[in-house]
């Protein structure tokens, strides 16, 4: 991700030996930009809770990202709201770590920092339903009447025209 729409910003050597506790939530402006990034209606809240522990000159972060994400139900068309609950499991590591071909890489430190906001954006954005569907909503099919047009009978005709059908 180039740059986060919400940045906050925690420094490696400022996560103490017993290990750090945040709760991030964010403003009106990043859940804006998030909200337009993320091609969402409306974003009313996004919020985590992260659990940071070091790991040598790297460190390790764990939480949960919520969010209360606006968006259009692709079926009616009706504005909606959904619940986003997304585990959060990150490893850092200077760009220099190499892992183990048994580890996943990590996630590189800049300038030995991380970013919280750009690590709950991503578990996000991951997060989001691409095709949300109001409850109880469910497409129903145009009905054919027997003997009438199907929606390809355009298509039969085209292809029976160029001599393509034996019907």
């Amino acid at each position: 991700m180039d740059k986060s729409p919400w940045s906050v910003p925690v420094t490696v050597d400022d996560i103490p030996d017993s290990g750090l506790h945040m709760e991030v939530e964010a403003p009106a402006a990043a859940r804006a930009a998030v909200a337009q990034l993320a091609g969402l209606r409306d974003l009313p809240r996004l919020s985590a809770v992260f659990d940071l522990t070091r790991r040598g000159a790297g460190a390790h972060v764990a939480g949960r990202v919520s969010a209360l994400v606006g968006q259009t139900c692709v079926v009616s068309l009706e504005p909606m709201e959904s619940k986003v609950e997304e585990d959060v499991d990150v490893t850092f590591a200077p760009a220099a770590a190499q892992p183990t071909e048994a580890e996943e890489a990590p996630e590189p430190l800049i300038d030995g920092s991380l970013d919280l906001g750009a690590v709950a954006t991503e578990f996000l954005l991951l997060a989001i339903d691409p095709y949300p569907r109001k409850a109880g909503v469910r497409f129903e099919p145009p009905k054919i009447e027997e003997g009438g047009e199907h929606p390809f009978a355009a298509l039969a005709t085209l292809k029976k025209g160029l001599g393509g059908g034996k019907s």
